[in-house]
């Protein structure tokens, strides 16, 4: 939609046109002392609890409680199989196949895994590849594995920079990066959507590219899953992980998840680091036979998981699928761009937003840079009933979800962001 209008008028119109808004009332909404909603706009930091993850987390405490250890195979959802539950629904929210998707560990641990299996250094071939405003802990990790195969962690790591005077990366600099020192490159592994900009990278022309050049190719996803389309298999990418707090909505430090393309799937040469859950269901409690390799990304499992992150992600994922992410992806691209032609009808040269322009090359997240502002602006906006996050130093980053956030919520904060930018130069 471009035929945006300004007034409280159209944003009713919108909202009562959107056949997605029966959603938002099956979440919990902050609210404010007073018992006023508050407008939350951090779903890209932590979504909000879905109303039924309460009863899904209660049926596995029932069966805890009632069964004991029997709850593994005679509970109402086994949690022998659990993780099982979550596949289908998680492999079409990232577009891949099932055998290439699982649900376990946490996001940073996940990374570490993946590298084990896929950063294969050599003398000649050990430097990673990352965008350089990568989020702290891809860099944090990736330095730590140069450090451990003991390389420098500085002269090992390359950084895909955006250019002098502006914030989106570039990818004709990414060519000319791999052209230049493609031989030295063992693995390239970039953020899909970038935690501060909100750029969302073209995954498949980086894989391609990458690939051209003989480096494996991963993603982090932590921004990307549940906000837009990944297209995980049709990328190419050897591999991908994300977490699922964040638009995936399954409560604080929930877990992560993790894609290894299928044409990984049975080859059981792959490095790794294993335990008793990467090994053959079938055999998996005999206890004594030797290590039997589990195809596809489940082999990639380490530990039995723990359930009750499980039925929340589950209840989620289950909510995604009544709503349906084609939908949701197609209501997200209005409720931004609404919110973009907001933002930039208030005419204001102290603004700007520096997340993409064109709806295939950003999610819902648009970030919003304030010149010559510092915390103080977030801190007053947060006084006037909207949750947003500030990232120095000087960017506010908001997510209108599709799933919770109303186009009546991205024009009352335009209208409030307005009334303490007024404030604020008084």
């Amino acid at each position: 939609m471009s035929n945006y209008k300004l007034g409280q008028e159209f944003a009713q119109q919108l909202d009562q046109n959107d056949e997605l808004s029966v959603y938002r009332t099956q979440f919990h909404m902050p609210k404010d002392a007073n018992g006023n909603e508050l407008i939350y706009m951090t779903g890209n930091s932590l979504g909000l609890q879905p109303k039924i993850t309460k009863d899904y987390i209660n049926q596995e405490l029932e069966d805890w409680a009632n069964l004991g250890v029997d709850g593994h195979t005679h509970g109402k959802n086994p949690w022998l199989h659990y993780h099982e539950f979550l596949t289908k629904n998680m492999a079409n929210i990232v577009g891949a196949k099932p055998i290439e998707v699982v649900v376990m560990n946490s996001l940073t641990a996940n990374l570490h895994f993946m590298m084990v299996s896929f950063y294969k250094p050599t003398p000649k071939r050990y430097k990673i590849l990352i965008e350089a405003d990568a989020f702290p802990s891809d860099k944090y990790a990736v330095e730590s594995q140069l450090r451990h195969h003991g390389y420098d962690d500085k002269e090992g790591l390359i950084l895909w920079k955006a250019r002098e005077g502006e914030e989106l990366a570039n990818y004709e600099d990414l060519e000319n990066i791999l052209q230049e020192h493609g031989d030295e490159i063992a693995l390239v592994m970039i953020g899909g959507v970038n935690y501060y900009t909100g750029q969302f990278f073209d995954l498949k022309r980086i894989a391609t590219l990458g690939h051209k050049h003989g480096c494996v190719v991963g993603f982090d996803c932590a921004h990307g899953a549940g906000n837009v389309k990944l297209n995980l298999h049709d990328s190419g990418a050897d591999f991908a992980v994300w977490c699922s707090y964040k638009y995936l909505n399954s409560g604080p430090g929930s877990l992560s998840g993790a894609f290894v393309h299928e044409r990984h799937a049975h080859n059981k040469y792959l490095n790794r680091f294993t335990g008793w859950w990467s090994h053959n269901k079938q055999t998996r409690f005999r206890m004594r036979d030797d290590f039997d390799q589990l195809p596809g990304a489940e082999g990639w499992q380490l530990s039995n998981p723990p359930i009750l992150s499980m039925a929340a992600i589950r209840a989620s994922l289950d909510v995604f699928e009544k709503a349906g992410f084609d939908k949701l992806c197609e209501k997200s691209k209005q409720l931004t761009g609404y919110f973009e032609f907001l933002i930039n009808e208030l005419n204001n040269s102290d603004i700007k937003i520096i997340t993409p322009s064109n709806p295939k090359e950003r999610g819902c997240q648009l970030s919003i840079q304030v010149q010559n502002a510092d915390k103080s602006l977030h801190d007053k906006l947060t006084e006037a009933g909207i949750i947003t996050d500030w990232r120095e130093p000087d960017v506010i980053r908001c997510a209108p979800v599709p799933l919770y956030n109303s186009f009546m919520d991205v024009y009352e904060f335009v209208e409030r962001l307005k009334k303490v930018l007024a404030v604020s130069r008084k």
